[in-house]
């Protein structure tokens, strides 16, 4: 498969119980139907869901990596939704490992649907684990906010968003996020380390029907895109 047709997706996991669900699923199948090339790998948050499950287990004791375990299943529910919404350009089958991914991406699926693959590795790495080892043109994280923003933008009505940045000052704004399991939002050190090492072109994005959409026929519709020294 030519590099360019290869695109690495990051859905967040609010997107899934939301109204917004249909019309993203739809915008993907638009911009399948117009690029029919076109192969891409649909990575499933696991959103609200998985946090109730985690702090439900946390409260009899659970442990970071079992709680990192739920977080995993949970997140691998939401892709068999997701590849059952696409009918006919997904596969039921939800991958469990990376060969598992590679194999369906190079045997003709249109659309891989997954979830996370191991404890301790949030989705986003995941997303970026993928892209590397499929040497996909493009990562994109679409996430409940439109790009990188110098505060949190569902807290301060000042943060402004950022165009363009590097891993660098990336590294530096998520700082002070949480690992806690369940609890990884715009990106974590290692999805970063992972971008590093394979300078993948990332983007961050919105997760919006018109915004997914564009992305996938390689446009940028807002967010923040992620440059390497």
């Amino acid at each position: 498969m030519p590099k360019n047709t290869r695109i690495v997706v990051k859905l967040s996991g609010s997107l899934f119980f939301s109204e917004d669900f249909k019309q993203v699923v739809l915008s993907i199948g638009d911009a399948l139907r117009e690029r029919p090339e076109l192969t891409t790998v649909l990575i499933a948050g696991g959103g609200k869901k998985a946090r109730e499950y985690i702090d439900a287990a946390s409260r009899f004791g659970a442990d970071q990596a079992t709680s990192d375990e739920i977080g995993i299943m949970v997140s691998r529910v939401n892709a068999l939704v997701l590849a059952t919404a696409l009918g006919e350009f997904s596969e039921s089958r939800i991958p469990e490992t990376l060969r598992d991914v590679v194999e369906a991406a190079h045997g003709g699926d249109r659309v891989v649907a997954m979830g996370g693959l191991h404890p301790g590795q949030s989705t986003n790495a995941v997303g970026a684990l993928v892209a590397e080892k499929l040497r996909a043109s493009r990562f994109v994280n679409a996430t409940d906010v439109d790009g990188v923003h110098t505060s949190d933008p569902r807290k301060s009505t000042d943060a402004k968003r950022i165009d363009r940045l590097t891993t660098k000052e990336l590294e530096k704004i998520i700082g002070g996020e949480s690992m806690k399991a369940g609890y990884y939002d715009l990106m974590d050190p290692v999805a970063l380390k992972l971008l590093e090492r394979s300078k993948i072109d990332t983007w961050i994005v919105k997760c919006q029907a018109k915004v997914i959409n564009a992305a996938l026929l390689g446009k940028r519709l807002g967010g923040t895109e992620i440059v390497y020294d």
